[in-house]
């Protein structure tokens, strides 16, 4: 990975062959390079853009997750110099780094990459509200410090008197992008948004995590509401910690704790350690991992999805989205994105499962098999033999796949022939 980082730009920018870099450095660099140099003649066009370009990038990342990761380094090098592009090429470069790069960062749960790509582009991408959000900072930091320096403090001191051993207070500023798209959910009410400054606990163990959590609730009262349990439940790029907001002397303070392993994965994802461990090669430590069950999907989608206009649209609403965490009544976790219904579900846990889908339980009422599922969720499937897919399912499913195993079914019976 590192060889093919120093090399991406050779083959494009040189006189040098790709033969070249395969009799030098072997075939495995060759084709990380070949696919990072091919990803570079791909141009993003806002809603215009070239579909079949983007499908390309999206197929060479799922082949070989190096490519992407040497693509994104790339790319944080260039935004980082968007000044001295022109204008018109400048929005076009800071649009596809948060729609395309950045996501897929997050995707991948590397936040501090996904933080700078975002805050390069945000400036150039969407001008007006990066003035707005500026201005909000400006004013909320600076009055947030007070809060901050006395709650580090007074966490430092007891931590230190029930001897939690080896433990790291700091504080964090939020990102730009990440403040603004938070203000906006909020309709820009800032006493809504607890965590543009927060406090940051690092510790050894999950025990010490936890055990933090109480001392810290013995400090101050908690926020009702907003404790997070993300060890418990980690969000589906793998990110861990536990989040709390407490009502200070001097002002609301979030904190946020975690073991340094989880801060070291939170803040470089599928680029740290865990990839690594006994020399595997990450593409193999990840195939692995449940939370990244989304890059075999997203084989599939290209597979199946002839339509670019299509394509797109199932990326955007597959990948691109936030996702929610459901879970089957034996506790298995199904990772789907925001505003999926028991269809998704359904279709999720197994294609027979959906086919012959009759009824829905969440939480143990009964829900129409086209309502919206939240985050935490427990959903159980009612079958029948006699149940099968209709047209209205379509309506229903918000998710690429259970749609293609819809129509798969309704192709399959010329009764009920499948809606475009």
């Amino acid at each position: 990975c590192l060889q093919s980082g120093l090399l991406h730009d050779v083959v494009e920018d040189e006189d040098v062959h790709i033969d070249e870099i395969r009799r030098q450095f072997g075939e495995e660099v060759a084709r990380v390079v070949d696919g990072v140099t091919k990803l570079g003649k791909l141009k993003y066009q806002g809603k215009d853009r070239h579909v079949e370009s983007l499908r390309k990038f999206f197929v060479a990342m799922a082949e070989d997750l190096r490519v992407l990761i040497i693509k994104l380094a790339d790319r944080l090098h260039n935004v980082s110099t968007l000044e001295h592009v022109r204008p018109d090429k400048r929005k076009r470069i800071a649009l596809e780094t948060i729609e395309v790069h950045a996501a897929l960062a997050g995707r991948l749960g590397m936040e501090h990459l996904k933080g700078k790509l975002e805050d390069y582009a945000f400036p150039y991408a969407h001008p007006d509200a990066y003035q707005k959000t500026t201005a909000i900072m400006d004013e909320i930091v600076p009055e947030s410090k007070q809060a901050i320096e006395v709650a580090h403090k007074k966490v430092q001191e007891t931590l230190h008197d029930f001897a939690i051993a080896n433990a790291s207070v700091s504080s964090r500023i939020k990102h730009k992008y990440s403040t603004y798209r938070k203000l906006a959910k909020y309709k820009w009410n800032t006493e809504l948004v607890y965590d543009i400054v927060a406090l940051r606990v690092l510790v050894p163990t999950v025990a010490d995590c936890y055990q933090v959590l109480g001392l810290v609730h013995m400090i101050w009262k908690p926020i009702p509401k907003r404790i997070k349990d993300f060890i418990a439940l980690p969000k589906p790029n793998g990110y861990q910690s536990l989040h709390t907001s407490v009502v200070t002397e001097h002002g609301v303070v979030e904190i946020q704790i975690r073991t340094y392993e989880m801060h070291q994965e939170a803040e470089l994802g599928i680029a740290s350690h865990f990839a690594y461990k006994e020399n595997q090669f990450p593409a193999t430590a990840v195939q692995k991992s449940k939370k990244f069950n989304w890059i075999d999907e997203l084989k599939e989608l290209h597979s199946v999805v002839n339509d670019p206009s299509r394509f797109l649209e199932e990326l955007k609403l597959d990948f691109f989205k936030n996702r929610i965490f459901v879970f089957t009544p034996q506790g298995d976790v199904i990772d789907l994105p925001e505003g999926a219904s028991p269809i998704d579900f359904a279709y999720a846990v197994h294609s027979e499962v959906g086919n012959s889908a009759h009824g829905a339980r969440a939480n143990s009422k009964m829900v129409s098999l086209g309502a919206t599922l939240h985050n935490g969720d427990i959903v159980e499937i009612l079958t029948s033999k006699n149940a099968h897919p209709s047209n209205k399912w379509l309506d229903y499913a918000k998710t690429s796949f259970a749609r293609k195993k819809i129509r798969t079914y309704l192709t399959g019976h010329d009764d009920i022939a499948p809606r475009e």
